[in-house]
């Protein structure tokens, strides 16, 4: 059995390029991203990979991603099942603020917290932790099953939402997972055990 599983971030967006929190707005992939995510889409293909399933969030620019990858990949018809539990975390009131500016107003130390810490919240958004009480039981009742049946999927999501998923994966705790870092349009390609335990990890890279 495959037991394959496939996380994406989306390609570069304009907010991203922006240095813009992005949280749940919808910005589009820039240029960049768009070519980010057909060399991702190229080097599944070199590599020989075929998917039976896949997923990705609510947001356009994880969807474009993976709609541009799958085409890549000649599997422009492969069933797509969208979900808001694979949505980015919601930065609240700082999502449409650059990011220096919210350091200059609350302060560097103040943001990183915001940003990086585990459990807390920015204003009116969630914790990386929020994130995960809703990543993970979507993950462990729609697409771990999947995988373990022996079917190859590909989740095109975003940074802190894969982060949750990997934070699992990869036994992180909260202490560590603050410095992972998951890049645009990077495949990270996972095989399982039968006991849903990671075998293999590897990140393909260009």
């Amino acid at each position: 059995m495959n037991r394959l599983l496939v996380l994406v971030r989306h390609g570069q967006s304009e907010w991203n390029l922006n240095n813009v929190f992005t949280g749940w707005k919808d910005p589009a992939l820039t240029e960049k991203g768009i070519a980010e995510a057909r060399a991702a889409g190229q080097r599944l293909a070199a590599r020989g990979f075929a998917f039976d399933r896949a997923f990705t969030s609510k947001l356009v620019r994880a969807q474009h991603t993976l709609k541009l990858i799958l085409g890549e990949l000649g599997a422009k018809d492969l069933p797509v099942t969208e979900d808001i539990a694979l949505n980015e975390r919601d930065y609240g009131q700082l999502a449409g603020l650059n990011k220096d500016d919210a350091r200059r107003r609350w302060g560097e130390e103040q943001v990183w917290i915001w940003r990086r810490s585990y459990d807390v919240r920015p204003p009116g958004g969630e914790s990386l932790k929020d994130t995960v009480a809703r990543v993970l039981p979507y993950y462990i009742r729609t697409i771990l099953p999947a995988v373990l049946d022996g079917e190859s999927v590909i989740v095109a999501a975003h940074g802190n939402s894969l982060r949750s998923l990997m934070m699992v994966l990869d036994g992180m705790t909260q202490e560590t997972i603050p410095t992972m870092e998951v890049f645009t349009g990077v495949p990270i390609i996972y095989r399982l055990k039968a006991n849903s335990l990671v075998e293999s990890k590897e990140v393909l890279s260009a």
